[in-house]
């Protein structure tokens, strides 16, 4: 999750995405996340109710949030270096039905290369808290201007499997302004229905094993109606909305 330069000098991309589909999703020899089989759907368990997911009942869950336990919080380790602050947006835009603004990263970038992703980034020493710096990413990624952004809380810290200890930062946004990806870093933005990303029966469980090591993660594959774009939601991404799917439901 490098820093970004400015968004500013950037065209904006379309939303039906320029990352090619067999484009890779990992650095790791030999690894594509979307050939691995699926071991298990999570279709037995509940959906966040629509009555829940309505801007004033997600402005009453994190002003006063229930009793709850995390269910993904750190990765196996896939390097040596030492843990690194992070922190990105989970932009939930105002529609008529609620959706997640979500971006697809470059191919050349040297961390998640190819990957769906929050817009977000390292902490950086002049931010003065992961708040701040996770709105700091969506205007330098995505041009998303912090006036229409409305911060609801933090999710717990996420460690991801290359060293970044990542704060998810939940928010509304108004959906009505321009986007204008850092092409960059941005391959693509898109939304995909707060209901879909809250309903597990779209969540799926897969296991790779690397060096003797099994490694497990989720899965949430979205297929856009109206572009017919397919998109790949896997590791901290998918972990950090079932730990959002966990909360709402608690």
């Amino acid at each position: 999750m490098p820093s970004s330069p400015s968004a500013a000098s950037g065209p904006s991309l379309s939303r039906e995405g320029s990352v090619p589909t067999n484009a890779p999703l990992t650095a790791l020899p030999g690894f594509d996340p979307r050939q691995v089989p699926v071991w298990a759907v999570d279709d037995h368990l509940p959906p966040v109710p629509r009555q829940a997911q309505t801007p004033e009942a997600l402005r009453r869950r994190f002003a006063a949030p229930p009793p709850w336990t995390p269910e993904v919080l750190r990765e196996k380790s896939l390097t040596e270096k030492a843990p690194r602050d992070a922190a990105v947006l989970v932009p939930i835009m105002l529609r008529r039905e609620p959706t997640v603004l979500l971006t697809e990263r470059t191919a050349h970038l040297s961390t998640h290369s190819g990957q769906v992703a929050f817009p977000g980034g390292r902490v950086d020493p002049e931010d003065a808290d992961a708040v701040a710096a996770a709105l700091r990413e969506a205007w330098e990624e995505v041009g998303l201007e912090g006036r229409r952004v409305e911060v609801l809380g933090v999710l717990p810290v996420y460690a991801t499997g290359t060293a970044f200890m990542v704060t998810p930062v939940v928010a509304l946004v108004d959906p009505h302004g321009e986007f204008k990806p850092n092409p960059y870093e941005v391959a693509a933005i898109f939304e995909v229905p707060l209901a879909f990303l809250l309903d597990p029966a779209n969540h799926r469980h897969h296991a790779f094993e690397l060096g003797g090591v099994r490694r497990e993660w989720l899965s949430i594959p979205y297929n856009d109606p109206q572009t017919g774009a397919s998109h790949f939601i896997w590791g901290a991404t998918a972990g950090m909305l079932r730990n959002l799917y966990r909360f709402m439901l608690a």
